[in-house]
């Protein structure tokens, strides 16, 4: 998706720059140099690809990255995740920018910040989480 994003990106800016690449070099017929205008449409293309950036590489980033925070703020016990380093586990308690969890049977618990949670699958886990919240607050 992003090499796509890409080619567009560099398939517009050579249009862009072949549309306008008579503006440059305007001179009038006295040898004078160009017009006001004429240098208000030079920078019109770079202007026009500052938007296309802005819209197809920088706005959808922030969005992922909103997208993500809310999904990392939502976390509660209980709560099924993966690590990005690849963890699974259930969640077993929350604190501001840390979270608890135990990974499988044996009941090994990991602690982590909230930014390397990759994914929250919900309350997939049983409600077995109650007893081990307990143990670990007291």
């Amino acid at each position: 998706m992003k090499l796509k994003k890409l080619i567009v990106c560099v398939l517009v800016l050579c249009v862009a720059m072949m549309a306008f690449s008579g503006c440059m070099g305007a001179t009038s017929a006295s040898g004078e140099s160009a017009s006001p205008t004429s240098s208000l449409t030079m920078l019109l293309p770079m202007v026009l690809i500052f938007v296309i950036f802005y819209f197809l590489m920088i706005r959808p980033e922030n969005k992922r990255k909103k997208k993500a925070q809310e999904m990392r703020d939502s976390v509660a016990v209980g709560d099924k995740i993966t690590t990005i380093g690849g963890m699974i586990g259930k969640v077993v308690h929350v604190a501001d920018d840390r979270v608890t969890f135990e990974t499988g049977e044996d009941r090994v618990r990991i602690e982590v910040t909230k930014w390397a949670i990759s994914a929250n699958e919900g309350k997939g886990a049983n409600k077995e989480t109650t007893d081990s919240e307990e143990s670990l607050n007291s």
